[in-house]
């Protein structure tokens, strides 16, 4: 078994157990073990399959598939300070997509997209498939956004079944990141999710430029134009 097949089956192991454990295997789970115990095993297999991955990414030799084009480089920046920001936004304020209830209207970055979270590690992921062209980092990005952005899908329709008001939350928002304010659903002024994710998320992404190298070896896409 070549080791980008072996890769591609953790990286499988890990979103689909996410899903089955979130969603249809999560209640009976619950019913036998208890609240803790589910807890602990699904951060055990997710620890498992991804810790697993990682490190096989790691030992994996890096390959180049495509060329990236240099204009990609200054919006790519741009695509990540988004991301990060939405990161922010997301563990700022509660997110009536991750609550039982759903309780006042949107705010800050739900108007946005009702899954800033999920939205940051897809662009995360896309960026990173773009910019690298490597076949291991395709395969782990690559997992990392369709869990992303299956597993919110899977969520709002989770939630509109368990809280009828979780429909109406989401006929004032939109999954897609600036729909809702595109289609008249929310005001040109949500496009000012608030000083803290706004702020917040440059410090972050100043901080993931910098730290770039040291964590991962290779300076970030595009931080020469910021030197």
């Amino acid at each position: 078994m070549s080791d980008l097949l072996l890769l591609g089956l953790l990286v499988g192991l890990f979103v689909v157990s996410h899903e089955l454990l979130s969603h249809p295997l999560r209640a009976p789970l619950v019913a036998r073990i208890g609240e803790k115990g589910f807890a602990i095993l699904y951060s055990l297999v997710a620890l498992v399959s991804f810790g697993s991955a990682v490190q096989l990414w790691r030992e994996m030799p890096k390959e180049r598939l495509w060329d990236t084009p240099a204009g990609a480089y200054l919006p790519v920046l741009i695509a990540m300070a988004v991301a990060c920001m939405l990161f922010v936004g997301s563990v700022s304020a509660p997110n009536p997509a991750m609550m039982p209830g759903v309780k006042g209207d949107p705010k800050g970055m739900q108007r946005i997209t009702r899954h800033p979270m999920m939205w940051s590690f897809a662009i995360w992921a896309g960026v990173h498939i773009l910019m690298t062209a490597d076949p291991r980092t395709i395969v782990l990005a690559g997992g990392v956004g369709t869990l992303a952005l299956v597993g919110s899908a899977m969520q709002d329709g989770k939630k509109r079944s368990q809280n009828p008001s979780y429909a109406a939350h989401m006929a004032r928002t939109s999954h897609v990141p600036f729909l809702a304010i595109l289609t008249g659903r929310q005001p040109l002024s949500a496009l000012w999710p608030g000083l803290v994710p706004v702020l917040g998320g440059l410090v972050l992404w100043g901080l993931i430029l910098w730290a770039h190298p040291m964590l991962i070896g290779v300076p970030a896409a595009g931080w020469s134009y910021l030197q």
